[in-house]
Order: C-alpha cells, then sequence, then structure tokens
C-alpha cells in the first residue's frame, strides 16, 4: 500500500464535501474495474481534432525547457487564478532549475564528475518535462471549456491524460472545488513521475542507485523554497518551504506537495508575497533571482582558485565573493525528448484517500535549515579537497 496508515489530523468534512467525495470514489471504484480507455474509440469531429493538434502544438512550443515551461505555468495562473496548481506548479518547477543550475556552479561542480552532472541533468530535466506535457494539456483544454462554455474534458484521453484527472476535472467544472482539484494534480503528477522517471531502470542505474543520489539526499538538498516579499520595497526575499526526505517515495512526494499547498494557499500573507515577488522577478534558473548578495550568476572566482568557505549563516564572509549560480541557458543546452511513454498509471481508487485534505500545515520555516546545507556543502568540499590532497 502506498499511503500511510499512520494516524493524521484532517479537517472535518461538511456535507457537500462528504457527497462530492462519496461520488469521485464511486466513479475511481469503477474505473479501476474497467480496462483502460481506448482514445481511439471515440470519434471525433474537425473542430475537436484541431483543438487537440493546437493543443499539443502551444505545449510543445513551451515545454522547450524550465525556464519556458515554468513562465508558461505562471502566465496560466495570472489567466486563471482558480486553478491553485498552476502557481505551486510555478514555484516548484523554479526550484527544479535551481537544481539544474546548481549542478555546473560553485558548489556541486566540485562534488560531481561532469558525467554525474549530466545524468543528474537529464534525471531533472525528463521529470521536468514529462510532467509539464501531462498537465498543461490538461490546462489549456480548462482554459477552451471556459471559453466555450462547454465541458470538453471527455479529449483527455486524446491527450493521454489518466481517466483519474479526467474524473477530478468532471467534478471540478461542477462543484468548482480549486483545493480539491490541486491536490488531486499533485496525485495525478507524482504518480505519473513515478512511473515514467523513478522507475525508469535507466536513471535507476544512473542516477537513483548511485553513491552521489546518496550523497545529494544526505547533504539535504532536497529543499523546495518559496521566496516571498511582506512590501513592495525591493527587500530580500524571506524564505518558506519544506524539505523532501526520501525522493524515491511517492507517498512522501505527494505528502510534501500537500504541505507545499497549505504553505501556499492557507496563508494569504505568503500567497501575496510570493505572487509580489515572483512577478518581479522573471525565472532564469540562476539563485540570484531571489539573493544576488550571495549567488551572482557570474563567476566572479579567479580560474583554478583552491575553493575556501565563503558562508557564515547564509551571509558571505568579509572579502569574499559570491557564490557563482549560472543561469540555465548557460548551464544546459535544450534537450530532444523522446516521446513519453503511454498508458495510465491509475489502477486502485484507494489512492483517493489522499484527496482528504490535512489540517493547515503550520510549519514551513526553511530559513536556517537551508543555510546549514550551504554549510555543509561547502565544509564537504573543503574535507574531499584535503583528503585529496593528503593521497598526493
Amino acid at each position: 500500500m502506498l499511503w500511510s496508515d499512520e494516524k493524521k489530523k484532517f479537517k472535518p468534512l461538511n456535507q457537500r464535501g462528504l457527497k462530492s467525495l462519496i461520488e469521485i470514489k464511486i466513479e475511481l471504484k469503477n474505473k479501476s474495474k474497467m480496462k483502460p480507455k481506448t482514445a481511439a474509440k471515440l470519434n471525433l469531429t474537425k473542430d475537436e481534432i484541431k483543438l487537440i493538434n493546437n493543443i499539443k502544438d502551444i505545449t510543445r512550443k513551451y515545454n522547450l525547457n524550465n525556464v519556458t515551461r515554468t513562465q508558461a505555468y505562471f502566465n496560466f495562473y495570472l489567466e486563471h487564478p482558480e486553478i491553485h496548481w498552476a502557481l505551486l506548479g510555478h514555484m516548484v518547477s523554479r526550484n527544479g532549475g535551481w537544481n539544474m543550475t546548481d549542478l555546473k556552479g560553485d558548489l556541486l561542480s566540485r562534488l560531481l564528475s561532469e558525467k554525474e552532472q549530466r545524468n543528474f541533468f537529464l534525471f531533472l530535466e525528463r521529470g521536468n518535462w514529462l510532467i509539464f506535457q501531462d498537465v498543461f494539456p490538461q490546462f489549456l483544454l480548462y482554459d477552451q471549456s471556459v471559453k466555450r462554455n462547454k465541458n470538453l474534458f471527455y479529449l483527455l484521453p486524446h491527450l493521454n491524460v489518466s481517466t483519474f484527472m479526467e474524473t477530478m476535472w468532471n467534478h471540478f467544472w461542477h462543484y468548482s472545488d480549486s483545493t480539491l482539484l490541486a491536490i488531486a494534480t499533485i496525485i495525478n503528477e507524482q504518480s505519473y513521475l513515478e512511473k515514467g522517471v523513478i522507475q525508469n531502470q535507466d536513471f535507476k542505474r544512473t542516477v537513483i542507485n548511485t553513491i552521489s543520489f546518496k550523497l545529494y539526499d544526505f547533504l539535504r538538498l532536497n529543499h523546495i523554497i518559496f521566496p516571498f516579499n511582506t512590501d513592495e520595497q525591493n527587500k530580500k526575499p524571506k524564505l518558506i518551504g519544506d524539505t523532501l526526505q526520501h525522493f524515491t517515495s511517492l507517498h512522501e512526494r505527494i505528502m510534501l506537495g500537500k504541505r507545499l499547498y497549505s504553505l501556499l494557499f492557507h496563508r494569504q500573507n505568503i500567497l501575496q508575497g510570493v505572487l509580489l515577488w515572483a512577478g518581479k522577478h522573471q525565472h532564469t534558473g540562476s539563485r540570484s533571482d531571489y539573493w544576488n548578495d550571495l549567488f551572482h550568476h557570474v563567476n566572479e572566482s579567479l580560474p583554478g582558485s583552491v575553493y575556501r568557505r565563503r558562508i557564515e549563516k547564509c551571509q558571505l564572509k568579509k572579502g569574499a565573493v559570491r557564490i557563482y549560480s549560472p543561469p540555465l541557458q548557460f548551464a544546459w543546452e535544450n534537450i530532444d525528448h523522446p516521446k513519453a511513454e503511454k498508458g495510465d498509471w491509475f489502477d486502485d481508487w484507494r489512492i483517493m484517500d489522499y484527496l482528504i485534505e490535512d489540517e493547515q500545515y503550520e510549519g514551513g520555516n526553511i530559513h536556517d535549515e537551508y543555510c546549514k546545507t550551504l554549510k555543509k556543502i561547502e565544509l564537504t568540499i573543503t574535507t574531499k579537497k584535503a583528503m585529496f590532497l593528503r593521497q598526493e
């Protein structure tokens, strides 16, 4: 069983919420007993074929790299703020971009070989690409449903979207429950990622089962941070977020997504602060986007210089140069991805247990933990260098 049996506190459901969950349960139970739906069985009109092709073309256009995907999520949220996951996806995708460029920055490039850096990048990039090509067509179909005032979600099978999400979009169209749709999308994307990336044998061999991946986990590099401003002044943003403890655990990834959603949408000051910051800082992939006093998109270090510790409590030591954090376009080239594998991950209706919303998450104070991680990375770099010198 993927979900945890541990005792949790849940928000009490009102009668409408209970009724809607019962409806979802009945439909998902029926679907889990059926054979996967074959999209080809549905005869489409010329207009429907044109719409599907247009959605695929737009998705390909914005699925170029992490920067284009991240901006597309944000633009969609601004147009449809009722689709909460679009903003959550935007902020998490920013973190994905930062993780990609970290591999070529001042710190991790000293701990990982060039081959390891590329393997890690391909792992992160594939996941980022897969999620976008799955979720953005859903958003575009919703946009057209709104504009035409017509439920078009019967077309989701033609976009290779899980039958689970067809149920959830139909529910949203009827009840307009933004929270339930957001949690459903978290479940869907992480389940889809599980099948397409985590269980991929090549990624298991080149990334997941490597010592470097365990080092990545040991250094606690799985922070998801949301910068936010508390006022209109362009001051250094504060950070809120959480840490993924076990990247390969589907349960842990879903629960992290739910906690991050709670941080973002259950605290109005955080939501407004994140929107204020994101609206003023276009995503480049460089960590200088949020802390340009500590990170810089240009390498200020002398070529071939020995790395010396520069950071103390997330502040530069006196006379130290900033940490190099390159923009994505200078770190990695665009990747021509093979097509996503077809097939529906949904086969067990009990996954809907995750739809029950937990009580508001009261954590999120990640600043100190993030600072400790930076310190730990610096210590690892200097320790590795000292060991190398002794061997010489």
